[in-house]
């Protein structure tokens, strides 16, 4: 499975993604849209993007009953996304609807991967907020199981918890991790965090970069080092 680093457009309108695409004349990264700019622009700025030659992964986070979610689902794969995700809170039955949902006709569909727990999601608050007082691991690894057994194709997770997801769930369960800052770049609000570099050791297979590269003074130097420091 090849290794790729995709870039958190978290901006709040289509001027602001352009200007920053633009800047990008010889790649084409593999971009994340969240609700930020999903919500500002909607489903033609998915469009929009992926003509231009991107991959995308839709960061929606899906989390209802299961047939909400399916149907919610059927519209997202006709958006010719790459990937896409939901809430593995939502319960293997959820899951399971999403990835009905989301097959196409012709049997084809985008990679489908759920959430754990969010990396600003700390062990203290995960059981003072949320009432679940199981180690945050093992909280991980269960909610990959489901993933997994549900027929997702991996989990969004904390760089730290990709090597032992790999090792509950098989290699070709895909771990995409978030929290990923440069060894000389600032923390921001995330809480589990690591390098691209130390992010390519543990195991993870997609890592999602926001702030160190569409905040760098040199965004396409910032995307550069960090495929550099992560694909090699």
């Amino acid at each position: 499975m090849g290794k790729d680093v995709i870039v958190a457009c978290d901006f709040s309108s289509k001027a602001e993604v352009m200007s920053f695409l633009d800047k990008f004349t010889e790649e084409k990264p593999f971009v994340k849209i969240g609700m930020e700019l999903y919500y500002a622009e909607g489903p033609a700025i998915v469009r929009e993007i992926k003509e231009r030659g991107h991959k995308i992964f839709l960061d929606l986070k899906l989390h209802d009953i299961p047939n909400t979610v399916k149907k919610s689902m059927s519209v997202l794969s006709r958006l010719d996304v790459d990937m896409t995700n939901l809430h593995a809170a939502g319960t293997v039955a959820m899951m399971e609807a999403a990835v009905e949902g989301l097959t196409r006709p012709d049997g084809t569909r985008p990679m489908l991967i759920a959430v754990t727990q969010l990396t600003s999601t700390s062990q203290e608050r995960m059981e003072s907020d949320l009432l679940i007082e199981k180690p945050l691991d093992e909280v991980v690894m269960h909610y990959a199981s489901c993933a997994k057994k549900a027929g997702l194709d991996g989990i969004v997770c904390s760089p730290l918890e990709a090597g032992k997801v790999h090792d509950r769930c098989g290699e070709n369960f895909v771990t995409v991790t978030p929290g990923v800052r440069f060894a000389d770049g600032e923390v921001g609000d995330q809480v589990r965090v690591t390098t691209p570099a130390k992010a390519k050791e543990i195991g993870s297979d997609y890592i999602v970069v926001g702030r160190p590269i569409t905040a760098a003074a040199d965004p396409v130097a910032a995307y550069r080092r960090c495929v550099a420091e992560f694909v090699g």
